[in-house]
């Protein structure tokens, strides 16, 4: 199906969030669609998808002029939209979902739960993962739901399928999965818009790309013209540089800011390590490594055996007691886990102070919106009014409203989770900086990452976990990604301890 879209224009209120932007996908064809966050790509993505009307321009497959008055109408035209943020009923079967509004009947009217789940079987087989179409959606990590996202679009015939960041939970293997089926619908005429930030991803499954900037179209061609430093360039504006940071000093002072003493939970077991102020420690480690439970389990989310000390005092007993304790955590699945989709961008930012610094028993407007500008310039936070949900942000301004809610904190403990998930090039440049400047300031941080090239730009040391335990611990002298991966696959057992 040839799909195109010419001169979409979308306004929210005041603000042009698509102007005047062109898209053409041919049959069978992978098509990257780049751009910082922020630059349009989601919304160009749900006009598209039937989500939003536009205000001007029109959608045209196989030279037809179409209307998508919703996402129904989309679908009937066999286009798929798999969002960035998870879109599931948590207390559904995996099963359900898939087939949430277009449920198979029996011939008596009732539900055909045994058929759709041999159905969705056949799908997650196809896919070549270990899914049980029956079991419940929240009780799976969020790789597998990620998956499972997948394979609702995969189930349905379908002519066009939108990914938006659809590997940021995924592993190595899963990603090569992936990116296999892409290939086999590919030779079945299926088309592919792929919006990912990761560049090595683009470069290897994309044929042709679209750039965005602020809302406007800036470049489309064919992927084995350009490198991945003009495509940066062309998403950011500017020449980025790619420090990889070798040359810096550590930070890291003799004090221990937190430490695990013999800590076991559900997925993991005997994990011991210090971290000390001024030190930026990794933690990673595949799917299944016991990374993300660790995690939890530092922040008082997940019941453990064992100890955790902070500033050398033992911490037990709820969230809140990490908080007040000085301990900060940015969580990973930031629309599940990070940010509250009723409240406005102001109340999001200010929880943190509200449940450890704030004294007064009536919240004063002047200071909270003190401590929003104070972020917004910090971080240089996207938004224009303050008042808005935080749902009407992009992901990667979303996750800068988290970081700044913990700044105000002034937490000496941080705990970045997965921290530059669905965040652009640039974005996480910002990141890095930042934590690389609360280092120097004394703050102890630890980050739980699968990126490795994220790991080399940062850290001090790297604590590797496989199965649930740590398979080795790794200076910056001794951190490539190949040894990272070497130990995140087991391949050799130091059973070290920081």
């Amino acid at each position: 199906m040839l799909t195109e879209m010419r001169g979409i224009v979308m306004d929210f209120g005041p603000v042009r969030a698509v102007d005047h932007v062109d898209l053409t996908v041919e049959p069978g064809e992978i098509h990257g669609l780049l751009g910082e966050n922020g630059a349009g790509k989601s919304t160009l993505m749900n006009v598209l998808a039937g989500t939003f009307v536009p205000k001007a321009g029109d959608i045209r497959l196989n030279g037809q002029t179409v209307r998508m008055h919703n996402a129904r109408t989309a679908m009937r035209h066999g286009i798929r939209f798999i969002h960035q943020e998870l879109n599931l009923c948590q207390d559904l079967k995996v099963f359900e979902n898939m087939y949430l509004a277009q449920e198979l009947k029996t011939k008596g009217g009732l539900l055909d739960k045994q058929r759709m789940a041999d159905n969705a079987k056949k799908v997650f087989e196809r896919m070549r993962v270990a899914i049980d179409p029956w079991e419940t959606v929240e009780n799976l990590q969020t790789a597998d739901k990620q998956l499972v996202e997948i394979a609702r679009a995969l189930l349905f015939e379908c002519d066009l399928i939108i990914m938006d960041e659809p590997t940021s939970a995924l592993s190595g293997q899963e990603i090569d999965n992936l990116f296999a089926i892409m290939r086999q619908l590919k030779q079945q005429g299926v088309s592919f818009i792929y919006i990912s930030h990761k560049m090595p991803e683009i470069f290897e499954i994309c044929e042709t790309y679209t750039v965005l900037r602020d809302g406007k179209f800036v470049s489309t061609g064919n992927i084995q013209d350009v490198t991945q430093e003009q495509i940066t360039q062309m998403m950011t504006g500017k020449a980025l540089q790619d420090d990889t940071f070798d040359s810096r000093v550590s930070s890291a002072k003799e004090q221990v800011a937190l430490e695990a003493r013999d800590l076991s939970g559900d997925g993991f077991a005997h994990v011991s390590f210090a971290l000390r102020a001024g030190e930026i420690l990794a933690v990673t480690g595949l799917q299944s490594s016991g990374r993300e439970q660790l995690a939890d389990a530092l922040f008082g989310v997940m019941p453990h055996t064992g100890e955790i000390l902070v500033q050398g005092k033992p911490v037990k007993g709820s969230v809140r007691s990490f908080m007040r304790r000085g301990v900060a955590m940015v969580p990973r699945n930031r629309k599940e886990r990070g940010i509250h989709n009723d409240l406005n961008i102001l109340d999001n930012l200010s929880m943190g102070y509200f449940n450890t610094r704030m004294k007064e028993k009536i919240i004063s407007a002047a200071k909270e919106k003190a401590r929003y500008l104070r972020q917004k310039q910090a971080l240089r936070i996207r938004a224009d009014n303050p008042k808005n949900v935080i749902s009407s942000l992009s992901g990667g301004n979303q996750q800068k409203v988290i970081l700044g809610r913990w700044l105000e904190t002034d937490a000496n403990v941080l705990l970045f989770d997965n921290p530059t998930q669905g965040i652009d090039v640039g974005s996480k440049f910002e990141i890095y900086n930042l934590m690389l400047a609360l280092a120097k300031e004394g703050k102890a941080i630890l980050c739980f990452s699968a990126e490795f090239p994220e790991i080399l730009k940062v850290a001090d040391r790297c604590v590797v976990m496989y199965k649930g335990s740590i398979s080795a611990v790794l200076d910056r002298s001794q951190m490539t990604e190949e040894s990272l991966m070497h130990h995140s696959t087991g391949s050799v057992r130091e059973n070290q301890h920081v």
